[in-house]
């Protein structure tokens, strides 16, 4: 029986830069991505859609802002963007982080495996929840986009 989480046997022999290419492929869509944002501004209406539960509700959702921050980053102003949507900015680090350790576990031949404990992924999705709930309470107002 194979398991499902162990390297296969070919995996290892691979060149690097066959081990690479699916690493290097996320990195250009990434930098596709904020190189769009970062030219075309998200805080100029007409570019971008609203927030589906912003515009029904008024309520803002925990990605509200994600794309004004992710400008912010991709101009310099880390300031800025914490402001946008801190949450968004540490989502960015925690990916730059990974994918940098992928990079390295690629190169090495080693197969790349992320199994946060249980713990940690009920910690983030509570903390992702008081900061939702808390920049919609009047007091939050702080925490708005």
């Amino acid at each position: 029986m194979h398991s499902v989480n162990a390297p296969s046997p070919s995996a290892s022999r691979r060149t690097p830069a066959a081990r690479l290419a699916v690493p290097a492929g996320l990195l250009a869509a990434a930098v596709g991505a904020f190189a769009y944002v970062g030219a075309v501004d998200p805080g100029e209406p007409g570019h971008y859609p609203v927030c589906p539960l912003l515009r029904l509700t008024g309520l803002y959702c925990p990605g509200c802002g994600g794309l004004r921050s992710a400008h912010a980053v991709v101009h310099g102003d880390l300031l800025t963007a914490l402001q946008a949507n801190a949450p968004a900015v540490l989502g960015y680090a925690v990916c730059a982080v990974l994918w940098t350790a992928w990079v390295v576990r690629a190169v090495r031949g080693t197969p790349m495996r992320f199994e946060p404990p249980p713990a940690l992924v009920w910690t983030a999705g509570a903390l992702l929840l008081a900061f939702t709930v808390v920049r919609n309470l009047p007091f939050g107002g702080w925490l708005h986009p």
